[in-house]
């Protein structure tokens, strides 16, 4: 692998790493906030939200490779355990299919722009979810841990 697509790589583990950071630095009691007044998604809904998308583009592929991927139902609240243990399997996942994706010409039947532009759509995606589960954070009253305020910045050492 040229060291331009060991970056590639590297740019969605640290990306993924990010996510297992927040996810793990959110207190238990946030898990359950929401700005909706509908019914809408707390903030442990977010994650599972997506990790769910996350596994719907991983479905051919874990499917022929047999790896076993968790998903969550739309109206349960995942515990943060559970949050983690589907966010690693997921995360392992996609680095997977993105080395494969490399080998093939960064060519992904289920996104037809190709690889690079895939990793960019699912961090846009993930992140403006992670944005979200802070923005609830703080508008809930709920204070933000210094390691998920500062912490998820720091890519040198994430």
């Amino acid at each position: 692998m040229s060291i331009l697509e060991q970056q590639i790589v590297d740019t969605w583990n640290i990306h993924h790493r990010i996510m297992l950071v927040a996810i793990e630095n959110i207190p238990d009691e946030a898990f359950k906030a929401s700005l909706s007044t509908r019914g809408g998604r707390d903030i442990a809904r977010q994650f599972a939200h997506v990790n769910n998308v996350r596994t719907m583009w991983l479905e051919t592929y874990a499917k022929k490779n047999k790896i076993e991927l968790i998903t969550f139902d739309t109206d349960i609240s995942p515990s943060k355990n559970d949050l983690l243990r589907a966010f690693r399997a997921s995360g392992e996942a996609l680095a997977s299919f993105i080395e494969q994706a490399i080998q093939n010409d960064g060519k992904v039947t289920s996104f037809k722009r190709g690889i690079v532009p895939m990793i960019g759509y699912m961090i846009s995606h993930e992140s403006h979810h992670l944005g979200h589960a802070i923005l609830t954070m703080k508008q809930s009253g709920i204070k933000i841990p210094e390691q998920l305020k500062w912490g998820i910045w720091d890519w040198n050492k994430i």
